[in-house]
């Protein structure tokens, strides 16, 4: 019979694919002695199995279920459902990798209208068991039931302002029996039945919430953003309950073992004294810092860390603890690899090193490389922070600067975000695990309530967004899209920037300025690059992008975008007069004009580039994407060339192509016209010689035809460049090699590689349009429906943002195979979005290509992406 349940003792650290992270945890801190309630984990197996059974868990699981919980009641000496003395548990998810927030947890479970007496005269404390029950029913509503939490809110929020009262915990025995009643009449009034007693039925309702759960929306988002497969599932915890409710010798909080937004050494945390750790998580109360412990409760401060100490020992990395407190006595509920801001993660992995607790290889492991852009995203213009007005100050929950319109809802936010590109400042009153996307399109988020360990500060850190937390200072009315701060009242649209590394507030948008790296990032950045295989080039245009990417490590250009390099103002009519010209002398005479730009182009490229390589691809957008729209500059364009502006506006209607993705354009323009394609080999050899010859860079200009499907039209276009290469190369008396290679993205080039390679020196990957051609999908149009397929199962994430392996992967290895095949020396790498993601980069790595090029501000992620990538497959 397989084993689906597996009580703690019987797990260890090294089960986390079967027990998840926190249940491999629990294992492993009961077998070093801790002080940890008992329980049980339901693998995440038994969670695929579930999905499997069409959403039903089988008898055997249940039966298994029940059977570790009759060890649970002997080991408490306690009856589950008992009327006079109940064991309570707490039924907690668990995956694999951590996702805070993202799925649910239900305490107190076990309680029912006649064991919550028993329960009361047991422990002698009628409130805090009506407290409990209060709250057992409010979260099995919301998360077994689907209620919303907002009803029991609304109830709670109004029973206090009717008794006078600001906080819960003021709230007597009496008023909480009132509570109860009224939280059960609200759930028979929605649900249309009681709500349930049987301590039974009420586990397996929550075992099975917690295996929705790993369905649920922001699970799928959150899954999508960290690269966390879908079929992994989710492990359940049922554990007994131990409770921080129980009065003022009892409590409960979140702790670190180092600061997770800098990385200081020294425990960094929350607790609160009187609750229940939904309290600290979600921000209902501010709560109080881990250091006043020591006068509150000192014998449990002092085991607190020196536990703290132990873990981090045991584990060689920053712990994420969760603790309780009842009636004195410490229990640990968690602990976990904590989250931590990049600058954080680079800090605390460099002094582990110099600790002697890791090696160099395992710290560039420690760091998750898209964590990077954190380190890369822009700081407050000095000047422009001297001369902002702060109107406020609260908790510096995640750092960095943001400045943006403030929205109050995530919907909303996240709407001004995509469809009206702006910069977007969440304002809440607190947020919860729903505001996923809304966070994750905004600048930077503001609370009103929670501390440094609630919701909002966990996972705005994790995802590198700045927030600012616990500013009670705030009068917010939420529903009126209104909120008054510092003497200013604000609405829906206003500006604001905050600063989440002091927690200041300020009115109006303050300018930014781009991020320095240096110190522990260096460190980390020369050990990842001593450890690569894979070389990181940039995708880059400019000058400018250029000398930021080297500045970032970059060792060289992957791609240069020629076309982008004709919009500009003094251009882009040149570009024009050469499509709508009617012969070849007139093109040749309008690129003349283009000539010199494109030429000025590269040689400050080179100058930028200090000898390192660039792969310069030829003109690849669609004609029509040039053509003037606007009547103004149809007209000046027909003066110009001497038509009338009807005949300019017929023209430009010719040029229209029904699917131009996949129409005029790449190789096929310069097959057509041959003249576009001279030009541009005479700019980028004019321009190599020259830069050579004035700055001494030993430069090889490496000429990339895209969009070739066959051999035949890569040796049409190749013949050309060849002719006019050589020509120039005799005009400068210059002896300069160069290399001719094209872009793979077309299906049937991947096909044909072998063929191709005949022609080519080398293959750049171009994954952005084989992932559109291979998938039948446009880029720009997918982003509509491709939600739909994530709730169906049917693809997890984005395969423009993360490379599809199994279909597009399958096309460049088998390309690869066959290109080395013909040519040996072959040089290959991708040149897409892909470049900077760090699964596609370990593909990259698998199949043995030689590069990849990514963005400027990516590269980073890139180069410590490679180097993970070749640890892992050593």
């Amino acid at each position: 019979m397989k084993k689906w349940v597996y009580e703690f003792h019987e797990g260890n650290a090294d089960m986390r694919p079967l027990l998840g992270g926190k249940g491999a945890n629990l294992a492993e801190m009961t077998n070093l002695g801790l002080p940890i309630p008992n329980g049980f984990t339901v693998t995440t197996e038994a969670c695929t199995d579930y999905y499997k059974q069409g959403k039903q868990i089988s008898q055997e699981i249940q039966d298994q279920i029940f059977a570790a919980l009759g060890v649970l009641e002997q080991q408490r000496g306690k009856k589950f459902g008992d009327e006079s003395d109940p064991l309570l548990v707490s039924v907690r998810s668990g995956a694999r990798a951590s996702m805070p927030g993202m799925m649910d947890t239900i305490l107190n479970l076990g309680l029912n209208d006649v064991s919550v007496e028993g329960f009361a005269r047991k422990t002698g404390n009628p409130r805090f068991a009506y407290d409990s029950y209060r709250r057992f029913i409010q979260m099995f509503s919301d998360v077994v039931m689907e209620m919303s939490k907002s009803f029991f809110e609304g109830i709670l929020t109004e029973l206090k302002e009717s008794r006078g009262v600001k906080y819960d915990t003021e709230l007597t025995a009496d008023d909480l029996k009132e509570l109860i009643g009224r939280y059960k009449a609200i759930y028979k009034e929605k649900m249309g039945a009681e709500f349930p007693q049987d301590p039974k039925v009420q586990l397996m309702e929550a075992v099975k919430a917690v295996f929705r759960s790993w369905d649920n929306p922001r699970a799928i988002v959150y899954r999508r953003m960290n690269d966390i497969p879908g079929d992994w599932g989710t492990a359940v915890n049922v554990q007994s309950m131990v409770f921080g409710n129980m009065g003022d010798t009892s409590g409960t909080g979140v702790a670190f073992t180092r600061n997770p937004s800098t990385g200081e050494k020294g425990i960094f945390g929350e607790y609160l004294i009187n609750a229940q750790g939904e309290d600290v998580v979600a921000g209902i109360r501010t709560p109080q810092p881990i250091t006043r412990l020591a006068e509150d409760l000192p014998e449990c401060y002092a085991q607190f860390m020196d536990i703290a100490n132990r873990l981090e020992d045991h584990y060689r990395d920053m712990q994420d603890m969760e603790f309780t407190i009842q009636e004195g006595n410490l229990f640990f509920l968690q602990t976990r690899n904590g989250k931590r801001t990049a600058a954080a993660a680079m800090k605390i992995a460099c002094d582990l090193v110099d600790e002697g607790r890791i090696t160099p290889e395992e710290a560039v492991l420690r760091i998750e490389a898209k964590s990077l852009d954190q380190l890369l995203h822009p700081t407050f213009d000095a000047y422009g922070l001297k001369n902002g007005e702060e109107i406020g100050q609260a908790l510096p929950a995640s750092p960095g600067a943001a400045a943006g319109k403030i929205y109050f809802t995530a919907e909303e936010a996240k709407a001004a975000h995509e469809e009206r590109g702006e910069k977007v400042i969440l304002v809440r009153l607190e947020t919860s695990p729903e505001d996923i996307e809304g966070m994750h399109a905004s600048e930077g988020i503001l609370t009103v309530r929670g501390g440094m360990t609630s919701h909002a500060a966990v996972v705005a850190r994790g995802m590198g967004t700045c927030c600012v937390s616990g500013c009670g200072e705030i009068q917010i009315d939420e529903e009126a899209k209104v909120f008054t701060l510092g003497g200013y009242t604000f609405h829906e649209g206003d500006e604001i920037s905050l600063d989440g590394t002091t927690g200041k507030i300020y009115k109006g948008m303050i300018p930014t300025v781009d991020a320095s790296v240096s110190g522990d990032f260096g460190r980390i950045m020369a050990w990842a690059d001593s450890f690569r295989k894979l070389r990181v080039r940039t995708n880059a245009d400019t000058p400018a992008d250029t000398a930021n990417a080297v500045r970032l490590g970059a060792e060289g250009i992957g791609l240069c975008r020629t076309e982008h390099m004709f919009f500009e103002p003094e251009r882009i009519p040149k570009i024009r007069k050469m499509i709508l010209s009617d012969t070849a002398e007139q093109r040749e005479a309008a690129l003349a004009e283009l000539l010199p730009f494109q030429k000025g182009d590269f040689k400050a490229m080179y100058e930028a580039l200090e000898g390192r390589p660039m792969t310069v691809r030829y003109l690849d957008p669609p004609l029509h994407e040039f053509v003037p729209t606007d009547p103004a500059d149809i007209e000046a364009l027909a003066k110009d060339m001497g038509m009338t502006p009807e005949e300019v506006q017929q023209k430009c209607d010719e040029l229209h192509e029904f699917n131009p993705m996949m129409g005029h354009r790449g190789c096929r323009l310069a097959v057509t016209y041959p003249e576009i394609a001279r030009m541009q080999t005479r700019a980028v050899m004019e321009a190599a010689i020259e830069v050579k010859a004035e700055k001494g860079y030993d430069i090889v200009p490496e000429i990339m035809i895209p969009l070739v499907g066959d051999r035949k039209e890569l040796k049409f276009v190749k013949d050309i460049v060849v002719e006019v290469a050589e020509q120039v190369k005799a005009e400068k008396g210059s002896d300069m090699q160069y290399h001719i290679g094209t872009m793979i993205e077309i299906p049937r080039a991947a096909l044909l590689a072998g063929e191709i390679a005949e022609e080519a020196e080398f293959f750049s990957f171009g994954t952005n349009d084989l992932t559109q051609m291979t998938f039948g999908f446009s880029r720009d149009d997918a982003g509509k429906f491709l939600t739909s397929y994530y709730g169906a199962k049917i693809y997890e994430s984005d395969p423009f943002a993360r490379l599809d392996q199994s279909g597009v992967g399958q096309l460049i290895e088998l390309a690869a195979k066959n290109g080395r095949a013909t040519r040996p020396d072959i040089k290959m790498g991708i040149c897409g979005e892909h470049g900077g993601d760090p699964s596609s980069v370990a593909f990259c790595h698998k199949v043995g290509l030689n590069y990849v090029s990514c963005s400027p501000f990516r590269v980073p992620i890139a180069r410590l992406a490679a180097a993970q990538a070749a640890i892992a497959n050593r």
